[in-house]
């Protein structure tokens, strides 16, 4: 086991992990057929090409703006602070990311006439609605950041 850890630079249920979900990949393009990857019609709107694109933007943009942030952010924490904020940071800054992923077409009003025609209402609310809830995320973690500052101090 030492040596295949060695070689491999990970815990062999890693490898197993991966090569399961190369096995999943490999039988849902075989069930789906490869066609389905690719839009002769147009292009850029295959899944091939998004799943690629998504990865370079992944990898090459955000991944660097996101390490920059969080190594800005412990910086910070580097100071002698009673209690560490890089976390009450980062949680609510991935809950924004996170949902502003999900719902980005709604919160860009992007396909409003598609939106509009199958629900028969607007994308108004969206940007709105994500403002709040990270607002609210921050606020909420900036409280427990406060009540956990003053326990932690309270009990030193």
């Amino acid at each position: 086991m030492r040596a295949f850890t060695k070689m491999y630079g990970g815990h062999p249920l890693h490898a197993v992990g991966l090569l399961l979900s190369f096995a999943l990949v490999g039988y849902v393009v075989s069930i789906a057929g490869p066609k389905t990857l690719w839009n002769h019609d147009v292009w850029w709107q295959s899944i091939i090409v998004w799943f690629f694109g998504s990865v370079l933007l992944h990898d090459a943009v955000l991944y660097p703006l996101y390490s920059l942030a969080d190594r800005l952010i412990s910086q910070l924490a580097d100071r002698p602070w009673a209690l560490s904020p890089v976390n009450y940071i980062r949680v609510p800054a991935l809950g924004t990311a996170l949902t502003f992923v999900m719902f980005f077409p709604g919160i860009l009003s992007q396909g409003a006439e598609s939106y509009r025609a199958a629900t028969g209402l607007t994308q108004d609310p969206f940007l709105g609605r994500w403002l709040v809830l990270t607002a609210a995320l921050f606020t909420v973690s900036a409280a427990a950041y406060v009540i956990r500052s003053i326990s932690v101090r309270g009990r030193a």
